[in-house]
């Protein structure tokens, strides 16, 4: 019996990337996953690959902009779970860079919605029922930038920074009902989204003991872990090549 059987997790952000892997490695353990993203074509191939592998997986096509759709994204995947989400994984994310002079009200909105509203609102619409049944795992993605200060980061690494403050504050109100909030703070990554940084992302990654990019699946590998370890509550686990060690 896999470690998941009979589980529905909802993945956001799960048409590439870090989302993909990590819907592949809980698939992989037995759960329902229900991946969340704006592109169809790119969820329909989701599913498609992961249903060819023996998996349950479905596709809820939404646009993370604020309070109403994750709101909506929650119903829809707890349908499609029938009736229940059991894992959370909030994946889906911007990270623009630039300098704090230049952002925009509408980009700061923008920002903050995706990386921080949607993920609130999906908490408060699942955790309650994750805790009426006494179990429930939950697990953001924030980021390396959100523990240290970096130049042009100002905006990306704020959000994901009130992502780990809503970690620790979800830990404590909803673990005493089993339900264990984590999160994972990836370094540099090489996935789709990172590709445009170029050469950057590589001279980033050298900063760290590891020397070089992580890849999506290390990444996910560490989601695993948070999803299935029982006695692991309000955890910021690093999986950044060592960065913030040094």
């Amino acid at each position: 019996m896999n470690t998941l059987d009979g589980k529905t997790a909802l993945i956001t952000g799960g048409t590439s990337g870090i989302g993909r892997a990590t819907a592949r490695q809980l698939a992989a353990l037995g759960a329902h996953v229900v991946v969340s993203g704006r592109d169809r074509v790119r969820g329909d191939q989701v599913v498609a690959a992961l249903r060819a592998d023996g998996h349950r997986a479905d596709f809820a096509a939404t646009d993370l902009d604020g309070e109403s759709a994750a709101r909506s994204l929650a119903r829809t995947a707890t349908e499609l779970g029938g009736g229940h989400v059991d894992v959370l994984v909030n994946s889906a994310g911007v990270f623009p860079f630039g300098p704090t002079h230049e952002t925009r009200g509408a980009d700061f909105d923008a920002v903050y919605a995706l990386n921080v509203e949607a993920p609130y609102f999906l908490v408060a619409e699942l955790a309650p029922r994750m805790a009426e049944r006494g179990d429930g795992a939950i697990v953001n993605v924030t980021t390396m930038v959100a523990q240290y200060g970096a130049a042009g980061m100002a905006l990306y690494g704020s959000s994901k920074a009130a992502l780990t403050s809503l970690t620790k504050a979800w830990a404590a109100e909803y673990g005493p009902s089993g339900v264990r909030v984590n999160a994972v703070s990836p370094g540099p990554t090489r996935t789709e989204g990172t590709a445009v940084m170029g050469e950057a992302l590589d001279q980033l990654a050298a900063q760290a003991p590891a020397g070089r990019p992580g890849t999506p699946e290390e990444v996910a590998e560490a989601i695993a872990y948070l999803v299935t370890a029982g006695w692991v509550h309000g955890a910021v686990l690093p999986v950044d090549g060592g960065r913030t060690a040094v």
